[in-house]
């Protein structure tokens, strides 16, 4: 199933705050990306639905093996390329936020070149 742009970000959003929380809920996910209630609510339905995440009977949110693939797969996607963006002399929070709008449309193959002159200029 193709996921939508959206939907990974919401779920690299889970992995983030998974890592730095432990237990995520819709509030968490809420506050860290400036949406409503509603919106995290339907993303969460959907993205349940996939296969993507569970949630409990309590309200806490965990990523599928599915979901933490992608998730994994655009964090490593937003990390590196922030530190590329940061060695061409681009401030931080430019880099971070163009980072995020790079990671969801780069091809499997110019991510993959990027990742290895990164890996090769250290």
């Amino acid at each position: 199933m193709h996921i939508q742009e959206s939907g990974e970000m919401y779920l690299e959003t889970i992995h983030i705050l998974s890592q730095k929380k432990g237990e995520v809920r819709s509030i968490d996910i809420c506050e860290y990306m400036g949406y409503s209630k509603p919106s995290v609510s339907r993303a969460m339905g959907i993205l349940k639905g996939a296969g993507y995440i569970e949630v409990d009977k309590h309200g806490y949110i965990t990523l599928t093996d599915e979901g933490l693939e992608i998730a994994n797969k655009m964090y490593e996607r937003h990390t590196l390329l922030t530190t590329l963006l940061k060695k061409l002399g681009v401030d931080e929070v430019t880099a971070t936020e163009d980072a995020c709008k790079i990671e969801h449309h780069i091809s499997e193959a110019t991510f993959d070149a990027i990742k290895k002159f990164v890996e090769n200029s250290n």
